[in-house]
């Protein structure tokens, strides 16, 4: 009798009987979340967060994927990204009822493709892919255009985002393609079309491109807006194009994995961030678009009426919002990996 009592008050004391334990294991971009929002999360809740960052969703999707979810209760694909982790059953389907303040984000970013109903993942930035440049070393208006940057009087001078589907996709757009294709002849038209760039490439490279333009370490390239924003608050010399053939837009998501020990956290967090004054607080440091119309009203004037963080209409013209392009990635994939091989022959 004394041996089941003490196995019972075991039982009663392990995890899955006991409240979930005080923390959280989060897996987000670099430089994506500022270190007071975790520390106020810490303070108010508890909960202590277990943060790792990543520098492309591949990476981030190779570890998740892995880890069959259980190493993170969060992290935060690209919406194309979302897509795919749906339709390969890796996350959590939410109960929206517990998020309180998902009723401050932004209609228009709601309900897309890649996730109907938003019944995997929530908002949690949106911003686009182009051009930066140092106008000290390049004559405003010179660059209006992807394809400027192939000219050879940018030799060895520019920065292309280690990227797969953002540089390909440039690619395919410069040939005047969608940046979804998954035509192959097209995209070995892209690759193509990439190997002639290779010259004017000094480096890929995604961790902190920002860093590279501000150091001088480059003239031009590839650049997403929030990197360039920070960039152009520091150094006004530093500035950004939206490419006439189009910039890619994207949407970073919140999304709990199959397998999260610490559900009932991930929700607490996600809740708050959705709060005003905690979304504002990353708007300001990270220097991407909110998708929380709550946040937008506490910004000031001169960061909502920032083209780099928040383009105009006539900005996005010929936009794209990258999408799973499914069991073509594979084709992706194979014409990146020659392009980079071919870089390291130069």
């Amino acid at each position: 009798m004394k041996k089941l009592l003490f196995m019972l008050l075991f039982a009663l004391s392990t995890p899955s009987f006991a409240e979930e334990a005080k923390e959280l294991n989060l897996y987000n971009w670099a430089e994506y979340l500022p270190k007071a929002v975790l520390d106020k999360f810490t303070q108010e809740t508890g909960i202590k967060v277990n943060y790792a960052t990543y520098d492309t969703n591949e990476v981030m999707y190779a570890k998740v994927k892995t880890l069959r979810g259980e190493g993170y209760d969060l992290v935060v694909p690209s919406n194309y990204y979302v897509s795919r982790m749906i339709r390969e059953n890796m996350l959590t389907k939410l109960d929206l009822s517990k998020l309180s303040n998902f009723k401050n984000l932004d209609s228009k970013l709601l309900n897309q493709t890649y996730d109907p109903n938003n019944q995997f993942s929530v908002p949690y930035t949106w911003g686009t892919t182009g051009i930066g440049f140092n106008s000290k070393q390049i004559k405003m208006g010179a660059i209006s255009k992807w394809a400027d940057l192939w000219d050879i009087k940018y030799k060895n001078s520019l920065l292309m985002l280690d990227d797969m589907r953002e540089v390909m996709g440039m690619g395919l757009k410069v040939l005047g393609y969608a940046a979804n294709d998954t035509n192959e002849e097209h995209l070995n038209q892209a690759y193509e079309k990439l190997k002639e760039l290779l010259p004017n490439i000094k480096m890929f490279y995604a961790e902190s491109p920002k860093v590279m333009f501000l150091e001088g370490e480059v003239k031009s390239g590839m650049i997403w807006n929030g990197e360039a924003f920070i960039a152009n608050r520091e150094n006004a010399d530093i500035q950004y194009v939206y490419p006439a053939e189009g910039v890619t837009l994207w949407v970073d998501n919140l999304v709990i994995p199959q397998g999260a020990k610490h559900l009932e956290n991930a929700y607490k967090f996600i809740n708050f961030i959705l709060r005003p004054e905690i979304g504002k607080i990353i708007a300001e440091e990270i220097g991407y678009a909110s998708p929380n119309l709550e946040v937008i009203k506490l910004l000031p004037k001169k960061v909502t009426e920032n083209r780099i963080a928040y383009p105009s209409a006539d900005d996005l013209k010929n936009a794209q919002l990258q999408q799973d392009v499914g069991d073509s990635l594979v084709l992706f994939e194979k014409y990146w990996q020659k392009l980079k091989v071919a870089a390291g022959k130069q």
